[in-house]
């Protein structure tokens, strides 16, 4: 019988925990992300008008909409959720990791919330690209001497 890819990882509780945390740093990098745009708007700091940065940050958050509104779950929640399976856990055997960072992220609402929320959310990003416009990078003059 040929066992699924999680079953094979060594350690899965450990990656469950890992595959959360990069969970929330993904997170915290579309919601800081966004405001940091708006502070930046106001400072006019120009490092928030990198075309990386914003353009990273769009096609996170479009992923996320995307798959709101085709009702589909996160792949890393996926994972995550299949790793714990491997290694056993169950909701009364958590981890710290999973425990704290879990509960900061994951609320029990129902699905046309997070489509309103993502949605929304989406359109103040997209308010930010017309608004305060990423600048493209500038190729290097070359100097003849």
């Amino acid at each position: 019988m040929d066992l699924a890819w999680y079953d094979r990882v060594p350690w899965p509780g450990v990656w469950a925990d890992l595959m959360l945390a990069l969970h929330v740093v993904i997170v915290l990098f579309l919601v800081l992300g966004q405001l940091l745009v708006l502070i930046g708007w106001c400072q006019n700091w120009q490092w928030t008008r990198n075309l990386w940065f914003r353009l990273t940050h769009l096609v996170t958050i479009g992923f996320v909409i995307a798959q709101t509104w085709l009702g589909q779950l996160c792949p890393l929640t996926i994972w995550e959720q299949q790793l714990r399976m491997a290694a056993g856990q169950s909701i009364y055997q958590e981890s710290f990791i999973q425990h704290w960072l879990g509960r900061l992220i994951f609320f029990d609402l129902p699905w046309w919330v997070f489509i309103a929320a993502y949605s929304m959310f989406g359109l103040l990003v997209l308010l930010s690209w017309w608004r305060y416009p990423p600048r493209w990078p500038q190729r290097s003059r070359l100097k003849w001497l």
